[in-house]
């Protein structure tokens, strides 16, 4: 699946926080968006993931070049993952199940995709914990299970190591590298930490006051 934004525009309470924003993000492989606080990352991540609707400007999702009608079942083909994710007062593999169950998935193909998921992000010997009593590293991996338990052709993730420690960053970027050697999953992500972009990027975006101003393969 391919995603084309043309003149992206968004405002809050009149103040310009995306000005003309166009890019086309070809398919598989990892999109490293850098810039500022205040830039305009996150918006673009929530209005490219169908979470929030642009002001101006348009979205165009296809495949094999056939456009795509932005419905239900375009937004469960896709998932963004915030910085801070939100679990349930359940065990990890309850949490990682979510998107599933509310997908009408159960069974022993629930059981399978979520045990994929949980053991993809290292976390298959904690399935039968509470997620309330995981630590912020591994509810962040978490959230990526839930996130990959749906196997999405693509994921947005919002500064997925922000706040995590250093051993659970490395893993965290384990598992971005293994999706951007999947073939089959693109990867659009926001940081702030250079040397991260440097070892996960296929292509950089760089963002100023509201606009892409320049790429870089």
């Amino acid at each position: 699946m391919k995603l084309q934004i043309t003149h992206i525009r968004k405002d809050y309470n009149g103040k310009p926080v995306l000005k003309d924003c166009s890019y086309a993000f070809k398919g598989s492989g990892t999109y490293v968006l850098m810039g500022p606080n205040g830039c305009g990352k996150s918006t673009l991540l929530r209005i490219c993931s169908l979470l929030e609707e642009p002001d101006g400007g348009d979205l165009l999702f296809q495949d094999d070049e056939a456009p795509l009608i932005r419905d239900l079942a375009l937004r469960r083909r896709m998932t963004l993952v915030l910085p801070r994710t939100g679990v349930f007062n359940t065990t990890a593999f309850n949490n990682a199940a979510y998107g599933l169950k509310v997908r009408g998935i159960g069974g022993n193909l629930l059981k399978k995709e979520v045990d994929r998921a949980l053991d993809f992000v290292g976390l298959a010997h904690k399935s039968g914990q509470n997620a309330l009593t995981l630590s912020s590293g591994e509810t962040q991996r978490l959230g990526l299970a839930r996130a990959l338990a749906i196997d999405p052709e693509i994921l947005f993730l919002d500064e997925p190591t922000a706040s995590v420690d250093e051993a659970n960053t490395a893993i965290i970027e384990s598992i971005i590298g293994r999706l951007k050697k999947n073939g089959r999953t693109t990867v659009i992500m926001t940081t702030h930490d250079k040397d991260q972009a440097e070892r996960l990027a296929n292509t950089f975006l760089y963002m100023r006051e509201g606009e892409i101003i320049e790429r870089k393969q």
